[in-house]
Order: structure tokens, then C-alpha cells, then sequence
């Protein structure tokens, strides 16, 4: 990357540009930018910390655009009505989308490790990051999430790690096609399944990312991410599964404990006990991914395994907030059915009633995932586990809103389970404290909002409170 570089990212504070603008400025750019929140006064500690390491912020008015050796850098969608757009364009300045910056920065590293799939992107990302760290490789990282093995007072918003240029680890996302750009040393995909594209889309996409790639590391234990392996030359894939010997790598004897798993790793004829701080069958499955991803650079499986004991997880997926009056408040970022299956299965290895709120991202998943959302509550959840849904996230627009939360809630409610879907969030907040009772575990479940996470403290302060 040039020196001098100059880079304006428009909406700087989201949790995809912050931690790009940060391993751009340790390659030496220029970072300015501008957010609608920073405008709004809304995360003001945000913009504080970025200021007092270097970034020039400005309005979002198109003031901050002002020459044509500046690249600026927007979100997937690059539209003109944004002022800092508008201005780029009349100063001739470069645009570029977040992807394509990204995705630039990765194949321009010697050795690059994508992580892709349905599910199960962060932890992955996390796990092999902490790995590659703990074992001496200095890897660069870009996650879609914190990352709490690397987050302190200093790094608040670690889901970047700043490391050296020669070893590049980022998160690879199919819903906006881009995972097209990525050229991988090592492709993991931890799993196919509908989400926003059609079935046909996602294995092209996928497909060529594995195609691309020196060895790809591929789960035996979906049907999609299997069919992929048969298609590669002897010798590409890396296979993992729970329970299936036929892996190179299978996880065997799985213990539930209250905050984590424990398994026998079988790689080969060498036997491994692994404990994991995270819970979850689905986190033994995001540990062999990780395992795998290591191991394809020359990572030894013991070295690998002595890490991953200490990895502490990923910010928004399980985290317990607190308890309070043996009540405690977990805070998650499922939003469609797979990760909320995982979740709910997870928790249901333990003993207590379920509180559910979730608040879906958006009408359009409702609609084209209806069937999938209410069987997927239905079988997981049990007769006095309660959900509560408010309206989905909408910020304006002509979205199709024809299918609400209160479809949801019928269907779940239809089949025998407790279902309510409420006018907004505070209400449904409300309705938690009033119900909550000794041995509850109140999961508030969602994605694309930040505040969900001071919703879910301040419920664990009225809960106290009560």
C-alpha cells in the first residue's frame, strides 16, 4: 500500500468499516471518515477513541471529500444520495465498497486464510486468530465481531487484529456476493444453508471459492459443504465432522459443561482431549474448522489444541450479560434458523425456562424464511419456554412489509408453543420482568442493531431492581 495514501470511510463507526480503517492505517494510509452517528451524538465514546488514534472525522455532508487523491470507502451499496458520495464524485475522487477494499488487502498478503459459511464466520475467525497468536504467527485478522481474547481498554473494538502483512485472516460473507472476490491460500466453509441467496447462487459462490483455493477446509456434516469435498482433487480438502471417523478431523464423546464442551479429537491415529470455554455441539464443529484451517498452514494439532483452551469467544454469541435473582440474561446474535436452532439447543442442555425476545433484521427474511422461523421455534422450544417478538428492524423504505413478527407468533402458537408479538421492544421488555421468574434464563436474540446489547444490561438492571 502507498504511504501517503489517502482514505475517507464513509460510516466509519460500523462494525465492518472501524476495524478495516485500522489495518488500513497500520499499512500505512491516511484514515478520515464520517458516520451518521457521530452526527446524531449517538456512541460519542466511538468517535472519541478513533480521534485520539489518529482519525479525521467530519460531518457526513459531503464536506470531508475534497480532493481526488482520496479513496473513499463505502458500505455494499454505493448509492449518490449520500453527500460523501456525491462529493466524491465531483472531485473525481476513487470509490471503492468495503469489499473490495477488503478484499484487495487479503489476496495482496502471500498467505490468506478466508472463512466462509452460513454460520459460524466470527467464531471461526476468532478461534484461528487467537491460535495463529498464540503459536507466534503474527497474523493480520479481520472479524465481523469483537473478539474478547484481544479486547481491553486500549482495543475496545478488537474484532480487528493488527499483525504483520505476510498472513491474512478475515471472515468471508456470501450475502452480498462478494466472497466472488476473495482468492484464499486456505477456503474454510463451515456450512451451506439458505439465508439470502437461492440454493443455486450459494453453490457457485461457494464453489469457486473452494476452486480458488490451495486446500479448503469443509464440514462432512452438511450435506452442501460434503458435496463440495467430492469435487475436489485428492488431497485439497481438509474434512472435519462430529462423530464421523471418515474426517481428518472428528470430534467424539461430547460433554456438555455449563459454560463450555469437552470432546475427544481424533486426527488420523493420534487421540486429542479438548476442553472449550464456549458452548455448544456447534462450537465443537467451529473449533474443528479452526483446527483444520491451522493445521493447513503447519500449525502442529497439539500446539492448536493448547490454544483453543483459552479462547474466550466472540462478543454478542451466547454471552451471558449477568444473573440476578437466579435469572440470568444472555445476550446473541442468531437471527435466522440455523443460529437460532444452535442456540436454543445449547441452552436447552441445561435445566431452566427460556424467555426468548427476538427481534428479527428485517421484513424480508420473515417473509422468504416464514416456515423455516416457525418450525425451527416450535421444535426447540419447550411447553414453558415463552417468545416475544417486536416488529422486525425497519429504517424506512420500500420493503415488502406484509409478513410481521405477528405471523411468527400465530404459527408458533398454532403448533402449542407460547408465542407473543408485541407493538416494539420496550414492551416486550416489560413483559419479561413482569414473567421472569427463579431459574430463567432470558436470551435476547438478534442482529445489525447495536443497542440490543444495552437492552439486554438495562433488563438485567430492572430485573435486579425489581
Amino acid at each position: 500500500m502507498n504511504q501517503d495514501a489517502s482514505y475517507f470511510f464513509c460510516g466509519i463507526g460500523g462494525s465492518g468499516m472501524l476495524p478495516l480503517a485500522l489495518i488500513v492505517q497500520a499499512q500505512g494510509g491516511r484514515i478520515e471518515g464520517s458516520d451518521r452517528a457521530l452526527d446524531q451524538g449517538r456512541t460519542p465514546e466511538k468517535f472519541d477513541w478513533l480521534r485520539a488514534h489518529g482519525v479525521t472525522l467530519h460531518p457526513q455532508d459531503g464536506s470531508g471529500v475534497t480532493r481526488a487523491a482520496q479513496t473513499v470507502i463505502a458500505t455494499g451499496a454505493v448509492e449518490d444520495t449520500v453527500p460523501d458520495i456525491g462529493a466524491a464524485r465531483r472531485v473525481g475522487a476513487t470509490i471503492k465498497t468495503r469489499p473490495e477494499l477488503l478484499s484487495e488487502l487479503f489476496n495482496a498478503a502471500p498467505t490468506s486464510i478466508g472463512v466462509a459459511g452460513t454460520s459460524g464466520k466470527s467464531t471461526i475467525t476468532g478461534m484461528i486468530a487467537w491460535i495463529l497468536h498464540q503459536t507466534g504467527r503474527d497474523p493480520t485478522v479481520m472479524n465481523g465481531a469483537v473478539m474478547k481474547n484481544f479486547a481491553d481498554a486500549d482495543h475496545p473494538f478488537a474484532s480487528a487484529l493488527i499483525g504483520g502483512s505476510d498472513l491474512f485472516v478475515s471472515e468471508v460473507d456470501e450475502s452480498d456476493g462478494s466472497i466472488a472476490r476473495y482468492d484464499p491460500t486456505v477456503a474454510v466453509v463451515s456450512n451451506i444453508s439458505l439465508d439470502h441467496k437461492s440454493m443455486e447462487e450459494l453453490r457457485d459462490l461457494f464453489g469457486g471459492f473452494v476452486q480458488r483455493a490451495a486446500k479448503a477446509v469443509l464440514n462432512l456434516d452438511n450435506p452442501e459443504t460434503a458435496a463440495l469435498a467430492q469435487d475436489l482433487a485428492p488431497g485439497k480438502a481438509i474434512t472435519f465432522a462430529l462423530g464421523e471417523e471418515a474426517a481428518d478431523l472428528s470430534a467424539h464423546d461430547l460433554q456438555p459443561q455449563p459454560t463450555g464442551m469437552r470432546f475427544r479429537l481424533i486426527e488420523g491415529w493420534s487421540e486429542f482431549d479438548v476442553t472449550l470455554n464456549v458452548p455448544g455441539a456447534h462450537n465443537v464443529a467451529n473449533a474443528l474448522a479452526a483446527l483444520g484451517a491451522v493445521k493447513a498452514l503447519g500449525v502442529s494439532t497439539g500446539e492448536a489444541v493448547k490454544a483453543l483452551e483459552s479462547f474466550a469467544g466472540i462478543r454478542r454469541r451466547m454471552e451471558v450479560v449477568g444473573a440476578v435473582n437466579a435469572v440470568t440474561v444472555i445476550d446473541d446474535f442468531a437471527h435466522n434458523p440455523d443460529k437460532i436452532a444452535a442456540t436454543l439447543k445449547t441452552l436447552h442442555a441445561f435445566d431452566g425456562r427460556l424467555l426468548i425476545l427476538f427481534q428479527p433484521h428485517g421484513f424480508g427474511p420473515l417473509k422468504r424464511m416464514r416456515r423455516e422461523f416457525i418450525d425451527g421455534f416450535v421444535g426447540l422450544m419447550r411447553e414453558d419456554d415463552v417468545l416475544l417478538m417486536p416488529e422486525p428492524v425497519y429504517y424506512g423504505g420500500t420493503t415488502d412489509r406484509s409478513v410481521g413478527s405477528a405471523a411468527i407468533a400465530e404459527g408458533v402458537r398454532a403448533a402449542g408453543r407460547q408465542a407473543e408479538a408485541l407493538p416494539d421492544r420496550a414492551a416486550c421488555g416489560d413483559r419479561i420482568v413482569e414473567m421472569a421468574r427463579p431459574g430463567d434464563r432470558v436470551l435476547v436474540m438478534g442482529a445489525r442493531d447495536d443497542t440490543l446489547s444495552s437492552f439486554a444490561a438495562d433488563l438485567l438492571e430492572r430485573l435486579g431492581a425489581r
